[in-house]
């Protein structure tokens, strides 16, 4: 039995909101002459045509402080240091206590943010001192908090959420504590979460994988199918086993098996059989288990919001994350760390967790939100992961699932072209999604940007003789997922990207403009995602007699993608002897070199690349009809959204997918 710690639990997020008419008095222009405003703090949809009446004036809330460090400059130019190789300060990280020692907050700092707050007339209710994720947290009335932030309250209707209490302005601070206050969280009712980025129904029905599919591509030909451009095109595969990705990715050559090497899983709550079905799936495929002690999971004191994260949504995330990591670094210890919730500070607790205790070198999220809905958190991710490179600690993440995340792409969760978040901060590496085709002696065949176009078989049963459209089918009814990637409107051009990213993309922004400044371009790299080209999975579930127990599936998304290229870094520490620490610098310096494959929309010449899938029309009970289409590869997006992989660098792929990367970092 996997040995499980506990974490703290994370103060409660904001609760009913109110504000006294006598409140408002004290937020006037006397004292906004001695005040900082905070940046972040007024959420975008805060504003006049949303409002639904007059101003809130009764309730309380629970809110956090977010702390800066003693000097985030000079944080960020040593993180910058230890992470890139030629610089005289390359691996030298520091441990969790110097980082404490050298850019924590005094005693004294502290006290004047606990004693600004109290004398507003907020309780505090909780401190973290650490650097990364620190805070004080308090809880009043909104009279209270309208004094100690300088806003008024008023109720908002934002769509998915309905009503909500937010602030009327960007929040502010005495000017004497304006140098320790990184951000302010818990001023809104609305909730700010994260979602998996994987493409799995959620448990607990097992999502059943319909026959005929390949066992590698190119098995079977769908010749009973209509032809598409011109040709019969094969089956589906029916998953990819963890010996074939191996072979593919260079694991095998290299020997490497992520011997005393760690890797941390972060995900929103804990699958109850996550082990077990690890330990069964690896002894199905002919793996070994874990080891006695060579899992452990941290768990936090409480689960919370279960209902409105879709806790069990969260169940196959995990799985498919701790078996990806243990499929490609048999030997490696993985650590899974729960956050209490998929709101952004149980996250970021969760991660910060990982930073204060160095738990790992690598971490893997396979997890995010769309830049624009992370907004007012990601100076504290951005703090978190700075924090980690100092330490030494790799923070990678999915891309994401829906391409440019245009609204065609992302109903109801994006309202315009975007990258998505966390994937997006520079000090982290975004890993993208690829379509992969590996043959029948376990040899790599070719890889394109994962995005797929469907087009159902025309007439019902096996005797249709078209698809219903025109071939790839229509966009964006038809689209079905594709790696994440563009430019972001956030962060200007790290310097690891410089050189290699062409200005053509990193200074193009999602509104189409032309950005005076390089921006930060994702993904960095890529692996496979495609869910027709995907990972065989194993988890508990519930089956179609009623009885739960361990089922088989396919799965794709970056969130397959993210924790094989973890399990990829953990056999690179290996072969280098030590860890890599924050990897990108490492990743560009070795572009255009055999350590990657060059991933591009026509790995095998001009034309549309194909496959044709068949689903159960029930596919949690296994039961048909089956319902047939064609699955058109490598188109990320369209128009204005289109993520193109092209030769060299781009914005669907990134330097490309792993190859020689393990054998690069050997007597280096």
């Amino acid at each position: 039995m996997a040995k499980i710690n506990r974490l703290r639990a994370a103060v409660a997020l904001a609760g009913a909101v109110g504000l006294t008419a006598g409140g408002l008095a004290l937020a006037g222009a006397a004292q906004a002459a001695q005040r900082t405003t905070i940046a972040g703090t007024h959420p975008a949809w805060a504003v006049r045509a949303n409002r639904t009446g007059k101003a809130v004036t009764s309730g309380t809330v629970s809110t956090r402080v977010y702390l800066a460090p003693r000097d985030m400059a000079g944080l960020t130019a040593l993180a910058t240091a230890v992470s890139t190789p030629g610089n005289a300060s390359y691996r030298h990280f520091l441990g969790p206590a110097q980082l404490q020692r050298r850019y924590g907050r005094t005693s004294a700092q502290i006290g004047a943010v606990k004693s600004w707050l109290t004398g507003s007339g907020l309780r505090i209710t909780g401190v973290s001192d650490h650097v990364a994720d620190g805070y004080v947290a308090a809880r009043g009335s909104l009279a209270a908090a309208s004094r100690a932030f300088g806003v008024s309250f008023a109720d908002y209707r934002l769509p998915g959420q309905g009503v909500v209490r937010g602030p009327e302005q960007a929040a502010s601070v005495p000017a004497s504590v304006a140098g320790s206050v990184l951000s302010i969280s818990g001023l809104s009712t609305a909730r700010q979460f994260m979602r998996p980025e994987s493409q799995l129904p959620k448990p607990p029905q097992n999502y059943w994988i319909a026959k005929p599919c390949g066992a590698y591509y190119n098995q079977k030909l769908a010749v009973g199918k209509p032809k598409a451009y011109g040709k019969h095109w094969p089956w589906a595969v029916c998953g990819y086993t963890p010996k074939q990705i191996r072979a593919v990715y260079g694991v095998t050559a290299s020997g490497m098996t992520g011997t005393g090497q760690t890797v941390a899983v972060v995900d929103a709550y804990a699958s109850p059989t996550m082990q077990h079905d690890a330990d069964t799936f690896s002894t199905l495929v002919g793996d070994q288990p874990f080891a006695p002690g060579q899992y452990q999971q941290y768990l936090p004191a409480k689960f919370t919001d279960i209902k409105s994260c879709g806790a069990a949504g969260w169940y196959g995330e995990e799985t498919l994350d701790v078996e990806s990591v243990h499929d490609m670094a048999q030997n490696a210890n993985v650590r899974f760390v729960a956050a209490a919730s998929c709101n952004d500070p149980d996250l970021a607790d969760a991660l910060a967790y990982i930073v204060n205790n160095h738990l790992a070198s690598i971490v893997s999220d396979s997890w995010g939100d769309t830049q624009a809905g992370a907004a007012g958190f990601t100076d504290v991710y951005h703090l978190i992961f700075v924090a980690g490179a100092a330490e030494g600690i790799e923070f990678m993440f999915s891309s994401g699932d829906n391409g440019y995340e245009a609204p065609g792409e992302d109903p109801g969760y994006s309202s315009h072209r975007q990258v998505d978040y966390p994937t997006s901060d520079p000090f982290v590496t975004s890993v993208g999604g690829t379509s992969l085709a590996i043959g029948k002696h376990d040899n790599y065949l070719f890889e394109t940007s994962w995005g797929t176009m469907l087009d159902q078989l025309g007439t019902k049963g096996t005797s249709g003789t078209h698809w219903q459209y025109p071939p790839p089918g229509k966009y964006p009814a038809w689209y079905d997922g594709s790696s994440g990637g563009g430019t972001s409107t956030l962060y200007q051009q790290p310097w690891y990207q410089q050189g290699v990213v062409p200005s053509s993309l990193s200074t193009r922004l999602p509104s189409g403009a032309t950005s005076p400044t390089p921006m930060r371009e994702v993904p960095d790299v890529s692996a496979y995602a495609d869910p027709a080209t995907g990972m065989l999975v194993g988890e508990t579930s519930l089956l179609p007699d009623g009885k739960y127990g361990f089922a088989l599936s396919r799965i794709g998304g970056t969130s397959v993608s993210c924790p094989t290229f973890a399990g990829i870094e953990a056999d690179a520490q290996q072969a280098a002897g030590h860890p890599l620490g924050f990897a990108n610098p490492a990743i560009y310096a070795r572009y255009g070199t055999s350590a990657f494959r060059d991933v591009t929309d026509h790995p095998l010449g001009p034309g549309l690349l194909a496959q044709v899938r068949d689903n159960y029309t029930n596919p949690y009970t296994r039961k048909g009809p089956l319902l047939y289409y064609l699955r058109t590869l490598g188109v990320d997006g369209e128009g204005a959204a289109a993520l193109h992989a092209t030769v060299g660098y781009d914005d669907a792929t990134g330097v490309g997918s792993p190859w020689n990367y393990i054998e690069s970092f050997k007597h280096h």
